[in-house]
């Protein structure tokens, strides 16, 4: 063994002292990861030859590491086929004799001293400090397994482990590292490259954050397992340099961006796990290579495109779970070359309908999930003769014909799922003998079968809730019928449920009694016939999965009573108000996650994503509880307008394959619901005859009449007035009046009616200042507080021109715009009367004088994120006009008395439908404009994201994009974001004045959507309608590529041109174009001051 410095560089290392690395002499022989054999296996003889050698060596420690490898469950001794049970016991006999000669010696099993090398001691050390591991005493050989180098609990494993039959069993080297369920912080540790003998290395459920170090490349691992942790960034394109890498291990984390193809290198791969991430783009088509795939889980990632039809390479493969992804079908015919398929999950699928794949050949199959794909034709026969199919979930598809017969007669069939489908024909008889077997669990409601109905449908077994066509058979039960029809006269108009939890009185209301055990495929009705609930699935690999969650800590929440227990199901949940009275309610739904914690523990690490249906209506996609209601154990209410026809309020929630389903143990995901609450609208829940509406209605009518009469006579008697008093309101050029600011928006207000207001422009009213003039505060006659911008010259638009276009703009309504009441035209003087806003911008909040600033706590920083850019969706694509800002910047953002975020000058903004250019006028702040537009001209919605994305810098960092870099390395926040992703350190942008009362997830979301919406190519900005779903956590966020050095030199050369210009002050908007600068762009300068209501740009103002 001398000279033996890497395992990878000795392929010919054989039996004896030349053993190779992973070959440790004792019984196991191998080292491999937990529940899969990672290295080839030494043969028998050889395996006894060099026994005698471990005599010699340090065969206590290899025989140590042996037994915690076969705890562990390791495949290192299980034979394949053809046995060679003989053989093996035979060698087992010699070991054990030649170990009871050799440790004869009072016990000592080793005569020479062995090292472990200072490079890997250091290593160890590095790692310790990264993980914030204190409990390794490095006065201790870590090699000898004392202390804490092995300590594996069945629960908590820390172990070391090293081979010493190195240069003679003088030497040592670490091959396996697992540090599992330690509640470990910190980030993934690059010193771990310095264990150049690692073999496995598992850091599977802790509290660990970063990317993973692109030095791991050159690990020569055979297991890689960091699943159940908080890792983020990519996956490295450098993993793909692991030829011996067998099992790669990354669920339950926040790995996002595409799959590199690079990974369909490693074509030892076998299994590959990344389930519960954020990864995005399509199969690398190089996975067509991993011809040794045995185990396939991709599930809740956004990954897009065709399922492909390479996966017939995959020969060996056992198992593929491709749930709630983006993928459209149809499944490849290919699947049918799979014949070693023992597990298919595919979920969820878009794109169009397709027939039912072919499975015929996999005849060892024991679980099938194909829901949601919309398959359609009849359920094949063959499914009912696979002798080993446990789990069939067909559900939610548009199958048709009938059951087959032979599903009868399934011996290993458990589960049966066939709800939400178009069957027809007789129920099978089996299925009613099945309710006193209790042999399958099964749910058939929502299908059309039509005989041999059951005389009940309350099963604790079978749930067969609307499975018959006929919604007028009153010889069926209500609740086999479709919609649940009401057989009495409808009587209820509000419903309380406390979902999962007994009686309790609230403000009230009585939120009756939902405290049933009855777990999986049920239908239960309430005592009083009032409501119901149908539950459907199994928690995967968890039998005894409780289906009602339990808070045992006190809750520190208004009403806890209602969020101590919860309602659990872990596929399809649906709650039903039955015999309402028609008519519409609001429905409100309280949530409050009960089942993760918030610690910084691995329990912390758990998602649960899921849909909600009201009256067949999505009305939340992809909820996450904890992420809405901003953390664990808080409580969060949806409140939703529904509209009852059919006397049957129905409330579906629906798990599609997303978040995490291990995590803090297998079978946590799936909807989960804390109370319901239903009142009808309008106060009278008794209904009214049809006389009393007819009269009502002719009644309403006659008083609308009347006040339309008065309101004619005024508007004609106070136009006469406003003409003598110089008052006039323009809209689309028709002369209009009013008197009352809160009813109608379009004014042309008079120079002595501002002047008025505001004290004759006071320097005391003044409340700021910029480079078009003063903005001043003022009260108008009747009380109204406004914001007077008073711009220091006129437009070059005519009067008329101007007045419709300012009538345009103040007609935009949304809770995020300042709302923009009119305007006044005095000779040169043009002047512009905006709503008040107490708390003025949020660049003086964030940056303004010590005494102006304002404590934004984390909540609200992340709420004038949300509302800038629902603001900017108004704008960009829901008004009737498309406007780009072109000036989004912190003080363009102003906070009402909430703290609401208000967009400002948008009404000074090009309104744009496509691609507008700006000449030599630019209109923009250096530090917010995007490249594009401050070195072409080119504007479109995208540079406002480009902004948009600055201030989000902002507004976490507490900095200020152009006055805190005062390092030539960083020129801009940008800059040191794109540093610290780099280096997995982006949480050190957050401000230090929040300490660590802020959400570490919500953090990273809004930076990463930062440094999105900033990439230098316009195409890779997302519209501000995604980054809204984004930040609701609706849409993943998609990772870009870094720029490449011209785009760096790029933004660099725009940064610079922006310093040297600003340093300059140089109006060039004044400046012909021939006379422009060649080496810098065209771009005018502001020196806006700190308030919210100056004008972005006076070469722009009122040209819109």
């Amino acid at each position: 063994m001398q000279g033996l410095k890497n395992p990878r560089s000795n392929p010919e290392a054989a039996a004896g002292q030349n053993q190779p690395a992973g070959a440790c002499c004792c019984l196991g022989g191998t080292r491999g990861s937990p529940h899969t054999q990672t290295s080839p296996r030494l043969p028998a003889y050889a395996r006894v030859r060099s026994a005698s050698s471990c005599l010699t060596g340090r065969l206590c420690s290899c025989r140590l590491a042996a037994t915690a490898s076969e705890k562990r469950g390791r495949e290192g001794e299980a034979m394949g086929p053809g046995g060679g049970g003989g053989d093996m016991a035979r060698v087992r006999l010699v070991l054990l004799l030649l170990l009871g000669l050799g440790c004869s010696n009072g016990g000592r099993c080793s005569s020479a001293q062995t090292l472990l090398p200072t490079q890997e001691v250091e290593a160890l050390k590095g790692i310790a400090r990264k993980l914030n591991k204190t409990d390794w005493d490095f006065s201790v050989d870590p090699c000898s397994r004392a202390g804490n180098w092995a300590n594996s609990t069945g629960f908590l494993v820390s172990n070391v482990t090293c081979d010493c039959s190195f240069k003679n069993f003088t030497e040592c080297h670490i091959i396996g590292l697992e540090l599992m369920r330690q509640n470990l912080s910190g980030i993934l540790p690059e010193e771990v490259v310095n264990l150049t003998y690692l073999q496995y290395l598992d850091l599977s459920r802790n509290f660990i954050q970063g990317p993973i170090p692109a030095s791991w490349g050159d690990l020569p691992v055979y297991n890689l397992s960091l699943q159940g942790n908080r890792i983020s960034g990519t996956l490295p394109k450098e993993l793909g340099r692991m030829p011996m890498l067998k099992s790669i291990q990354l669920e339950g984390n926040q790995i996002e961006g595409p799959i590199p193809p690079e990974l369909g290198n490693i074509s030892t791969l076998e299994r590959f796990f990344i389930s519960a991430n954020n990864i995005t783009g399509e199969l690398p088509s190089t996975f067509s290579r991993l011809t040794n795939m045995t185990d396939f889980r991709i599930d809740g990632n956004s990954i897009s495109g065709k399922i492909p039809s390479f996966i017939k390479n995959w020969q060996s493969v056992n198992r593929i779970d491709m749930q709630g992804t983006l993928m459209s079908g149809p499944i490849p015919p290919e699947i049918s070359l799979l014949k070693n398929l023992t597990e298919l999950r595919v979920t969820d699928l878009s794109g169009p309908s397709m027939k039912f794949p072919p499975l015929q050949n996999a005849l060892h199959l024991t679980e099938v999930v194909l829901r949601n794909c919309s398959i359609y034709g009849e359920i094949p026969s063959y499914l009912g003769q696979m002798l080993y199919l446990k789990v069939l979930d067909i559900s939610f598809n548009k199958l048709t014909g009938q059951v087959p017969p032979d599903f009868g007669v399934m011996v290993a069939l458990q589960y049966l799922y066939l709800t939400d489908n178009m069957l027809t024909g007789d129920l099978p008889a089996w299925m009613l003998k099945n309710k006193a077997s209790n042999k399958v669990n099964m749910d058939i409601s929502y299908n059309n079968f039509t005989g041999n109905p059951p005389s009940e449908c309350q099963q604790a077994n079978v749930n067969m809730v609307s499975s018959f066509l006929s919604s007028n058979d009153n010889s069926l039960q209500p609740c086999l019928r479709k919609n649940l029809p009401c057989t009495t006269k409808p009587h209820h108009s509000s419903l309380f449920i406390n979902c999962g939890g007994k009686n309790v009185a609230v403000n009230g209301s009585t939120f009756e009694d939902d405290s049933s055990q009855i777990g999986t495929s049920t239908f239960v009705l309430s005592d009083d016939k009032k409501w119901a609930y149908s539950s459907t699935g199994d928690f995967v690999g968890n039998e005894n999965a409780d289906y009602i969650a339990r808070n045992t800590s006190k809750l520190a929440l208004a009403y806890p009573e209602l969020y101590t227990e919860a309602r659990l199901s872990p596929l399809s949940l649906k709650y039903y108000g039955l015999c309402m009275e028609n008519g519409e309610y609001i429905v409100k739904l309280h949530f409050a996650e009960i089942v993760f914690t918030d610690d910084h523990t691995y329990s912390s690490n758990g998602k649960r994503i899921f849909d909600v249906f009201i009256q067949g209506a999505k009305v939340l996609e992809d909820f996450n509880i904890q992420d809405e209601a901003g953390g664990v154990h808080r409580a969060i209410t949806k409140t939703f307008a529904t509209n009852i026809t059919d006397n049957t309020l129905e409330i579906h929630l629906y798990w599609g394959g997303k978040g995490t389903t291990a995590i803090p143990y297998r079978g946590v995901y799936g909807p989960l619901i804390s109370a319901i609450s239903v009142t009808k609208t309008g106060g009278n829940h008794h209904g009214l005859s049809t006389e009393v509406v007819i009269a009502i209605v002719i009644g309403a009518a006659c008083l609308a009449i009347i006040i339309l009469l008065i309101v004619f006579y005024f508007k004609v008697f106070r136009r006469k007035n406003a003409k003598r008093n110089g008052r006039h309101s323009f809209y689309h050029g028709r002369k209009t009046n009013t008197s009352d600011l809160q009813t109608r928006a379009q004014y042309f207000f008079s120079l002595k009616e501002i002047e008025s207001a505001t004290k004759h422009f006071d320097p005391a009213n003044k409340i700021g200042e910029g480079g078009f003039g003063p903005v001043y505060k003022g009260t108008l006659a009747d009380g109204t507080t406004v914001a007077v911008k008073k711009l220091s010259s006129k437009s070059s638009q005519g009067n008329r021109e101007f007045l419709n276009e300012i009538g345009i703009i103040s007609a935009l309504r949304h809770p995020n715009l300042v709302r923009l009441f009119g305007c006044c035209i005095d000779g040169d003087q043009l002047l512009l009367i905006y709503e008040f806003l107490e708390n003025n911008s949020l660049g003086r909040a964030l940056f303004g004088r010590s005494e102006h600033q304002l404590k934004l706590d984390w909540p609200t920083r992340y709420n004038v994120c949300l509302g800038t850019a629902k603001g900017l969706v108004y704008l960009h694509e829901e008004s009737t006009l498309k406007i780009v800002h072109r000036d989004i910047k912190p003080s363009n953002i102003l906070l009402d008395e909430k703290l609401q975020p208000k967009i400002s000058d948008f009404g000074l903004a090009k309104l744009n439908d496509d691609c507008g250019r700006v000449s030599t006028r630019i209109a923009g702040t250096v530090g917010y404009m995007a490249p594009e537009y401050a070195t072409r001209g080119c504007l479109t919605r995208k540079a406002d994201v480009y902004s948009y994305g600055v201030v989000v810098l902002e507004i976490v960092s507490g900095m200020s994009n152009i006055n805190s870099m005062s390092s030539e390395e960083y020129l801009h926040l940008l800059d040191w974001a794109e540093r610290l992703k780099q280096q997995g350190k982006l949480l050190e942008m957050v401000d230090h004045r929040l300490g660590s009362d802020y959400s570490q997830e919500q953090a990273l979301r809004l930076l990463s959507i930062a440094l999105l919406c900033t990439s230098t190519s316009p195409t890779q900005r997302p519209r501000m309608s995604s980054v809204v779903k984004m930040l609701c956590g609706q849409l993943p966020i998609e990772v870009v590529p870094d720029d490449d050095n011209l785009n760096e030199d790029l933004r660099l050369n725009i940064a610079l041109s922006h310093r040297s210009m600003n340093n300059s002050r140089t109006d060039w908007s004044e400046m012909p174009s021939s006379e422009m600068p060649s080496s810098g762009p065209s771009i005018l300068l502001h020196n806006s001051k700190d308030s919210g209501y100056l004008p972005s740009s006076s070469s722009s103002s009122l040209k819109l």
